[in-house]
């Protein structure tokens, strides 16, 4: 019998095996990431800047066998068919296949329905006002409704084209392969494209496709004027993902799906969103890329940086710069930049001889009668603006082309003081993560962003302005150029981390993970969520909110409250922190704020005198219940003597200090958690939706983990919180813990953890001290959920410890807000509360105190 001896594969075969059966993704778009030059006779291909662009073998194609697919542009222009065997040859050794397309059909394509119909409907712009769009009362419109069909047949014809050229290649590929084959392609001039790879017979049917839109999408409103409207939002369905970069890019979408073709759209489990279109659910995302890291590193070693910009410092001297770069068109809103500059010099006079704006323009060309327009208005402006301050204020030139080379960026970047960019609308800009990122090893600067660009909701540092309100401009501007270091510092820390650590390898692959993540829940039959943002916190109780009658839930009186304080002998006042003594911002319009929530504030003076002159007196025990960490807490309230503290919801807590000199201990609950194995559970969850929430992060303190969507968009924020505690719900089940949402923050906390244990204990231990008096006076005072337990706890635990019970005793449970609440009575604001405490602290009525004239009603406080 002869021995068959099988040969293990060696490393080299092995790696070929391992890559053969790696899922593929094709990246599909209008224009390869590539520049095709000669040189020499020639051709050779670089990679370009575009976030698309394959520059490490490390990244993208580590995991995937990627592949590009898209027209390419060649200098000089391609003329022979010999030029276009060459061109594909060296591409095809960078992974990428060239398309190339009749020079009267692309012009039609591109130049025709893509940038004088697609684009400024996409950027909102009614098709009637392009009719309009001359100046000088001269009607010249770059829209020509006998055009039309003519560009639309071209556009047709041109994804038509691709679908052909993708096809091929994924019928090449093994059968066994497709379902492991991603097809992403990219962008408006490639609308039809999913619908035609989707046809009958074709191997691509079968492939998983994602495409993702880089530009605004309109009201529906808009979109309905495109004749073509329907054929588009059709072939966009048929992509397994449709992605966006905006909330409100997406949120346009699903309003147009609706609108124009009555589809209607579900919250998947995950915190996905789902169109039904044709038996389908079309996932539909929103997610964010940044820049990539490496390649500006390399950039900003080339001595050209350094060289522009001491060049730019050595023209303008000590002038601060507020530097831009916009492409000449009209919704750059670049004139409208310029106005507020002007106001700035006329109503800030002071800025006259500190201050220059560095303004380069684009011209590419693509849209020529705008282009005109809005750099004649543009000129006007200057010109203006020379003759009243002199040529200094400004440094304005024209540049042919789409873009600024890295190098000439970088070095305007890292010169300026301010970025600001004032799109009227506008997709995802990378120019001012760039800028972020490049200045991060030296002085900050600061970025004004406009309110109507995707990057606005992104950026968490910025100031953001209204382009169309010129004061408001002006008064940011003037902000951004005397912030002091320390605020620049601030901002810059906040958008840091997003910036350096997002590139596009991390953002294919979230993308591709919501996608698996969708086909995973659609096949297990997972009930659909409902999309209302579930606003109280998760108890699995109905009844943890004790609704008040109006009778028993009364405005508290603190001159009553004054009266009941004077005349008892043994006293404890429990305070809540953050909202209560310490006042919370209003908030804005977005949830977003200058800072997330009141972290790091500090009660206002007359607070901290109040509860310095209560601790003094022996008769009193005060502590504070914070839901915050102990450092922000300590910062504010840690030189009080004899003040209690309790943080993190009362899982660590510190007793009153009885000698000055005492160093302060911490004690703390033990609430039978393993936070090992919860975190091996939660934080790949929610590792998950801080890719997805741009402004999102993971808080880990001894006693809890808390996932902050404060700056976010808030729809998307809330949006995605109310699933992310669907599905923490579902994976702690077996866990000893709960989870908390309030407003901007969920929060896994142990599940005895409340503010009602240290109410109970502080209460109880008083109660059996030796020698000590019965507790006679007790106040608690709160303004949100996580205080609801405090309300609760005194009057029984008094009962219980005490015997007997006190006559008169007298508990007040207060309320900060008039709200269904626990508590037996509330007060309007934290100033009423500053206001209460400075009157039992002092004996000073506070000014808009209310007399009722009422002695104390023993059955109310009793």
């Amino acid at each position: 019998m002869t021995n068959l001896v099988v040969s293990s594969p060696g490393a080299a075969e092995q790696a070929a095996i391992n890559t053969s059966l790696a899922p593929k993704i094709l990246f599909i778009c209008f224009h390869l990431p590539v520049v095709v030059v000669k040189v020499d006779g020639k051709w050779e291909a670089t990679w370009s800047e575009s976030l698309l662009a394959s520059k490490d073998s490390s990244r993208i194609v580590a995991n995937y066998r990627a592949h590009w697919i898209g027209t390419v542009t060649a200098h000089p222009p391609i003329s022979k068919e010999e030029d276009r065997q060459a061109i594909r040859a060296i591409l095809a050794e960078m992974e990428c296949t060239p398309i190339f397309l009749d020079p009267s059909t692309a012009q039609a394509h591109y130049y025709g329905f893509c940038k004088q119909v697609l684009w400024p409907a996409f950027h909102n712009i009614d098709l009637l006002d392009l009719s309009t769009s001359g100046s000088d009362g001269v009607a010249t419109s770059d829209w020509d409704q006998s055009r039309l069909d003519h560009w639309w047949q071209a556009y047709q014809q041109v994804n038509q084209e691709f679908a052909n050229v993708v096809k091929g290649i994924v019928e090449r590929d093994a059968v066994t392969m497709i379902d492991k084959t991603y097809l992403w392609i990219h962008d408006y001039h490639l609308a039809l494209l999913p619908r035609y790879l989707c046809e009958d017979g074709s191997a691509t049917k079968y492939c998983r496709k994602v495409f993702f839109l880089h530009i605004p999408f309109p009201t529906s409103q808009i979109f309905r004027e495109l004749e073509c409207g329907e054929d588009i939002l059709q072939g966009m369905l048929h992509a397994d993902v449709v992605g966006f970069h905006a909330f409100d890019h997406a949120r346009h979408f699903l309003n147009a799906n609706k609108r124009i073709m009555g589809l209607n759209y579900e919250n998947l489990q995950g915190g996905l969103i789902g169109v039904n279109y044709m038996g389908r659910t079309v996932l539909v995302s929103m997610s964010n890329v940044s820049i990539e890291p490496k390649m500006v590193d390399v950039a900003l070693k080339l001595p050209s940086v350094d060289m522009g910009c001491n060049s730019l410092r050595q023209i303008h001297g000590d002038r601060s710069i507020i530097c831009g770069v916009d492409i000449g068109q009209r919704l750059s809103g670049s004139s409208l930049k310029l106005l507020a500059y002007e106001r700035l010099l006329q109503d800030y006079p002071s800025w006259q001889a500190k201050v220059v704006m560095v303004l380069r323009i684009l011209l590419p060309g693509s849209r020529k009668r705008d282009e005109q327009i809005t750099v004649r208005e543009l000129r006007q402006i200057v010109l203006r603006i020379q003759e009243k301050y002199g040529s200094a204020v400004i440094d304005y030139k024209e540049i042919t082309g789409s873009n600024l080379p890295l190098d000439q960026r970088l070095a305007l970047w890292k010169a300026s003081d301010v970025l600001m960019l004032t799109p009227i609308r506008e997709g995802l800009n990378h120019w001012p993560l760039e800028y972020i990122y490049c200045k991060r090893d030296m002085a900050p600067g600061v970025v004004i962003a406009s309110e109507f660009s995707a990057v606005c909701s992104i950026l968490n540092g910025a100031l953001r302005v209204n382009p169309f309100d010129i004061q408001m401009t002006v008064t940011i501007m003037d902000k951004a150029l005397s912030m002091d270091p320390e605020e620049k510092e601030g901002r810059r820390y906040r958008d840091l981390d997003f910036v350096s650590n997002s590139p596009s390898d991390r953002w294919v692959r979230n993308v591709l993970r919501d996608m698996n993540d969708a086909y995973t829940a659609s096949s297990s039959g997972h009930r659909r969520t409902s999309s209302k943002i579930r606003r109280e916190e998760v108890q699995g109780t109905a009844a943890f909110l004790l609704k008040q009658s109006h009778d028993s839930f009364t405005h508290m009186n603190p001159k009553v409250l004054k009266q009941a304080y004077d005349v008892s002998s043994r006293r404890v006042i429990i305070l809540d922190f953050n909202g209560t003594i310490v006042l919370k911002e209003p908030p804005g319009k977005y949830l977003k704020r200058e800072i997330l929530g009141s972290s790091g504030n500090k009660p206002p003076p007359e607070v901290l005198e109040a509860l310095s002159l209560l601790c003094r007196d022996p008769r009193n025990t005060v502590y504070v219940n914070s839901g915050d960490s102990s450092e922000n807490v300590l910062s504010a309230l840690g030189n009080i003597h004899n003040l209690g503290l309790a943080v993190s919801n009362g899982a660590k807590f510190s007793p009153p200090m009885q000698d000055k000199d005492e160093e302060r201990q911490w004690q703390a609950f033990d609430l039978g958690v393993d936070w090992d194995a919860v975190k091996r559970v939660a934080l790949p969850v929610l590792s998950k939706y801080t890719a997805r929430s741009n402004g999102s992060f993971v808080k880990l303190t001894a006693f809890s983990i808390g996932w902050s969507y404060y700056s976010c968009d808030p729809e998307w924020g809330s949006l995605q919180a109310a699933h992310l505690v669907l599905e923490l719900e579902a994976e702690l089940k077996t866990s000893n813990v709960r989870l908390v949402t309030l407003k901007g923050i969920v929060e896994i906390v142990p599940r005895k953890l409340n503010k009602g244990l240290i109410v109970k204990k502080v209460l109880r231990d008083i109660s059996k001290t030796p020698n000590e008096p019965p507790i006679d006076f007790c106040l608690c005072l709160g303004d949100d959920i996580s205080d609801e337990k405090m309300f609760t706890k005194p009057k029984s635990s008094i009962i219980l410890a005490q015997k007997p019970i006190p006559d008169p005793m007298y508990c007040f449970t207060c309320a900060v807000g008039k709200k269904p609440s626990s508590a037996s009575m509330y007060v309007t604001d934290a100033q009423e509360v500053a206001n209460a405490l400075v009157l039992l602290a002092k004996g000073e009525f506070p000014q808009g105190g209310v007399d009722t004239g009422r002695g104390i009603d023993q059955n109310m406080f009793t």
